[in-house]
């Protein structure tokens, strides 16, 4: 399986994991916000519990002492917790790097930790949180996998499943989501679409 995979969900609760992982997805990570150290160590070791005997790989947004802790295998950063976070301890612990970009000097901060693949966003307008980044568009998508070359390149922001073939062929290795699936009125039928969706252009 590659990693991430090609469809990507991003959820805030131990619950969304294991939904997920039931559904047979790949790759989730786990965005929680606001958490102090023992929330967040209890929220990770809860969510590896739920995707243990699954092929779900769960990777941790942000707490990378938890992270380490816990004994998760994935962690993604974004450029504010990038700042300091402890790239050795990190990568000694054996976690696999994702980390996120808006712009071109965040690329190449980005670049220089080694990371295992970059997300790029937002993609299209979102409305799940305040962004200072206008909209990067699916041209752009396009520029940076030729910057990027064999990292995997993650698009985020405001997509949804009609709009995933356009970005897979632009150049997108995988596709992040939150609200299409946790805004969707059947979930479980959304995944079922993007793991078909995926399923076929494999």
């Amino acid at each position: 399986m590659p990693y991430p995979d090609r469809f990507y969900p991003v959820v805030d609760s131990v619950a969304w994991v294991a939904r997920l992982a039931a559904l047979g997805v790949g790759t989730v990570q786990l965005r929680a916000k606001d958490l102090d150290d023992g929330q967040a160590l209890q929220i990770v070791t809860d969510a590896l519990a739920a995707t243990a005997g699954t092929n779900t790989k769960l990777v941790v947004n942000d707490y990378w002492r938890a992270a380490i802790v816990a004994g998760a295998r994935h962690l993604h950063l974004g450029q504010e917790d990038l700042v300091d976070a402890d790239l050795k301890a990190i990568h000694d612990a054996g976690l696999t790097l994702g980390i996120s970009t808006h712009d071109d000097a965040e690329l190449e901060t980005a670049l220089q930790a080694n990371p295992d693949y970059v997300a790029l966003g937002p993609i299209f307008p979102t409305t799940l949180k305040s962004m200072r980044f206008a909209p990067q568009g699916i041209p752009k998508i396009t520029e940076w996998k030729k910057r990027v070359g064999g990292i995997p390149l993650v698009a985020i922001g405001g997509i949804k499943l009609e709009q995933a073939a356009e970005i897979y062929a632009a150049g997108a290795d995988s596709i992040a989501v939150v609200s299409d699936v946790t805004q969707n009125a059947d979930p479980d039928a959304r995944v079922r679409a993007w793991l078909g969706q995926n399923a076929e252009a494999a």
